[in-house]
């Protein structure tokens, strides 16, 4: 019997094929340059792969 103060653990995840995540980073990426006028893109990358984008954009008033 399972002790309910420890929890179990969560079964694996699966992960989509690399290079379906990379287009679907790509495709990420150039929707967010297009709709961006002032500001940075940045891409956290771990072992090799893109794992999150992050979009600071900016406003300029002249």
């Amino acid at each position: 019997m399972a002790n309910p103060n420890h929890p179990q653990p969560l079964p694996p995840r699966e992960t989509p094929p690399a290079e379906q995540v990379a287009g679907i980073a790509l495709d990420a990426v150039a929707k967010a340059i297009a709709r961006l006028r002032y500001g940075t893109i940045g891409l956290t990358i771990h072992d090799g792969r893109v794992v999150q984008l992050e979009v600071t954009e900016r406003q300029r008033f002249t």
